[in-house]
């Protein structure tokens, strides 16, 4: 009886590796296309229809693969104070939709930014805690969002000329005391527009910043089964290479470094998308010496406001009331 020569019984191991491999390594950044592609692009409503959910492994499998469809989620608040509505243009032409509360008296302006996916009406709570403190409010849509013009975001890199659109706004009022107050996407968005336009308001907040866009990309997918690495490197790379910028280079501590005025920085205990270390190294970068970490215990990647109201109520105000 012939026996198979062992060093070929390897050398087909080897291969079969190699095979299962490269299969693995292609479908992975195909997924990555995909997802990186359906993360930065958002669909009216009218345009995407509810899947109906499925037991099907193989139906699971694949919507797991090919990513989320985000929807366009217009305004939903309700504003119950007289306002006027404003449109910035950007460079390319796009229109962004705002909302000017003015206030009798004012002792100044709070500019507000929403998170990725939101749109001005999810921080009209936070809005009316500023207006009862004596402030004008400006809520943004960034592009992409809410009744701004666009169908894609870019995570940040772009958006930071959407908050100098409305800094230079305020500003040519002849408003003195303009303060930016931004949460999650807003939040590293406004360190950004520190970085490139080098803005001066008198202060800034920063809530529940994400570090970094490999991290947000990462988590994100994580959430919908995949691991966060090596899926985030590829869809970084990904959305790198489809919106022609270094998402890798994409670090909200790089941005801090530009940001002299005094600052506010809130963060939940657990938030995900960005550890005590990470966190702490944000705020260690912020050149600033007149600046506050405030970690609210509990607490994930959310409103701090929702979260904890007489916190909340307090921080701030002591904050902006101070100067």
């Amino acid at each position: 009886m012939n026996q198979t020569n062992p060093k070929i019984k390897i050398r087909s191991v080897l291969k079969l590796v190699f095979w299962v491999l490269l299969i693995q390594f292609v479908l992975i950044n195909i997924s990555g296309i995909i997802y990186g592609y359906k993360l930065t692009h958002f669909y009216d409503p009218s345009s995407n229809k509810e899947e109906a959910s499925s037991k099907n492994i193989f139906v699971k499998t694949w919507r797991i693969f090919k990513g989320p469809t985000l929807r366009k989620i217009t305004n939903e608040g309700i504003l119950h104070f007289p306002y006027q509505t404003i449109h910035l243009l950007t460079k390319d032409n796009l229109s962004l939709e705002a909302w000017y509360i003015p206030v009798d008296s004012p002792k100044g302006t709070v500019i507000l930014f929403h998170g990725l996916g939101g749109n001005k009406s999810h921080v009209i709570d936070q809005a009316y805690e500023f207006r009862y403190l004596g402030f004008n409010v400006m809520l943004v849509d960034f592009r992409a969002h809410g009744n701004s013009e666009g169908k894609v975001t870019t995570m940040g890199y772009c958006e930071s000329e959407d908050v100098k659109l409305a800094y230079d706004y305020i500003f040519k009022k002849g408003e003195k005391n303009i303060i930016l107050y931004g949460i999650s996407l807003g939040a590293v968005v406004i360190a950004k527009a520190f970085y490139d336009y080098n803005i001066a308001p008198s202060s800034a907040i920063l809530e529940i910043p994400f570090s970094n866009l490999k991290k947000l990309v990462g988590v994100r997918g994580r959430m919908l089964g995949f691991p966060q690495e090596p899926f985030g490197t590829f869809i970084t790379f990904w959305i790198s290479i489809d919106k022609g910028f270094n998402g890798f280079k994409q670090d909200t501590y790089k941005y801090a470094q530009k940001i002299n005025c005094p600052v506010l920085m809130q963060c939940g205990e657990v938030d995900m998308f960005a550890t005590i270390k990470e966190r702490n190294f944000i705020f260690s970068n912020i050149a600033s010496r007149n600046k506050k970490l405030v970690v609210y215990e509990g607490a994930t990647h959310q409103s701090l406001l929702s979260f904890d109201p007489l916190k909340w109520k307090q921080e701030v105000s002591e904050f902006i009331l101070s100067k």
